[in-house]
C-alpha cells in the first residue's frame, strides 16, 4: 500500500547543504513507491507567523497557506529534515511548521538531521523531538543523522564515502518504522476516527 509522505526542508540559506539530505530521502521513498513529496520552506516562502492557518476565515487563508494545509491534511506521514543552528531549530522550518497545528494531527513524524560538523545536528533533533510530539505527531524512534553532510552526499543526495554508506544501511529501518506507524495510525482512524 502506497503511503503519501511530505518531506519538509526549512533552510533559507543560499549555498544550503541540508538539501541533499531532503533529495536523498525523497528519492529512498521514491524508490520504494511511496508517494512522497519534498516541502521547501524557502520554495513555499510563507510570512513570518502572524496567523495561523486556522485563525483566518474559512476560504480567505493566503493561496500558499491554504494549498500546503490540504497537503498536510492529506499526508499519511512527514519526514522533518533539520539542520542544527547554535544548537537548536532552524527558525524557516520552524516557521512553516508553526503556521499550522490540528493539520499534523494523529500522524507519525520522523527526524533527519545534519550539520557541517560532527554531531549530525543531533541537539535539533532532540529540540524538534518535543516539539512535533507538542503538536499532535508521533515522533518514530528510528533517526537518520548525517555529518559532516559535504562527506556524507553529494550535492544531488548521492551517498559519498564511509558515511553514505552508514546512511545508505540506516534508512531501510527508518523507512519501515515510518510505515509501520502510518500504517497503524491509518488503521486506527478508520477503525475509531480521532479522539477530538
Amino acid at each position: 500500500m502506497t503511503n503519501r509522505i511530505l518531506v519538509l526542508y526549512g533552510s533559507y540559506r543560499s549555498d544550503r547543504m541540508g538539501i541533499r539530505l531532503a533529495q536523498f530521502v525523497v528519492d529512498n521513498f521514491r524508490t520504494r513507491g511511496e508517494d512522497v513529496e519534498l516541502i521547501d520552506a524557502k520554495a513555499v516562502g510563507l510570512p513570518m507567523l502572524d496567523r495561523m492557518y486556522k485563525e483566518h476565515p474559512k476560504g480567505q487563508a493566503p493561496p500558499a497557506l491554504e494549498a500546503l494545509a490540504q497537503k498536510i491534511r492529506s499526508a499519511d506521514g512527514f519526514v522533518f529534515i533539520t539542520g542544527e543552528y547554535n544548537w537548536g531549530i532552524q527558525p524557516g522550518l520552524k516557521n512553516l511548521t508553526d503556521h499550522f497545528l490540528e493539520e499534523w494531527f494523529w500522524r507519525p513524524a520522523a527526524i533527519a538531521s545534519y550539520s557541517a560538523g560532527r554531531f549530525a545536528g543531533a541537539r535539533a533533533a532532540l529540540a524538534w523531538h518535543g516539539t512535533l510530539s507538542e503538536m499532535g505527531m508521533v515522533v518514530i524512534s528510528s533517526a537518520l543523522a548525517v555529518g559532516p553532510i559535504a562527506q556524507t552526499l553529494s550535492e544531488t543526495g548521492e551517498p559519498l564515502g564511509d558515511g553514505g554508506k552508514a546512511l545508505t544501511r540506516a534508512f531501510p529501518r527508518f523507512a519501515d518504522d515510518l510505515g509501520w506507524w502510518m500504517e497503524a495510525a491509518k488503521a486506527q482512524r478508520e477503525k475509531r476516527g480521532v479522539p477530538y
